[in-house]
């Protein structure tokens, strides 16, 4: 499809976006890795441990770490898992939910103030490229799953 440095470029620049918008996160509190996991706790609801490192793509050892620095701030809670009761699964609190949606707010209006200070042919450019990207991503997500 493209030549390798045209993916390289695009590798770099998903990677310095996810960079840049992971540091939102520190503002509050929260490595990136807490925050994508805080953030995913609160989208898809309850998950079991296992669950999380799979979709997160941690170790074991890491999520524990993860969940218990969570569990301490509040932000989530673990629970005997209903389908097997040797097993946790972990939820967002009120608190952690609340948080997640600042840090999703912070970095909706970093990406607006953005895009704001760019050309506008560009923020076009870049806007009208959502639907291709979203496609990317979902290529991506199936090569993993």
């Amino acid at each position: 499809m493209s030549d390798t440095e045209t993916l390289n470029k695009l590798r770099s620049v998903i990677s310095r976006l996810a960079r840049e918008l992971n540091a939102t996160a520190t503002d509050e509190g929260l490595t990136p890795t807490q925050a994508s996991v805080l953030g995913l706790i609160a989208f898809r609801g309850p998950l079991g441990l296992t669950e999380l490192a799979r979709l997160e793509g941690l170790n074991p050892t890491m999520v524990s770490r993860v969940i218990g620095r969570l569990t301490e701030l509040g932000l989530i809670q673990r629970d005997p898992n209903p389908a097997d009761l040797r097993a946790i699964q972990v939820e967002a609190t009120d608190l952690g939910r609340e948080l997640q949606q600042r840090i999703k707010l912070l970095r909706t209006e970093a990406i607006g103030k953005c895009l704001d200070q760019l050309p506008q042919e560009s923020a076009r450019t870049i806007i009208d490229a959502l639907p291709a990207l979203e496609e990317l991503a979902l290529a991506l997500r199936s090569t993993h799953s």
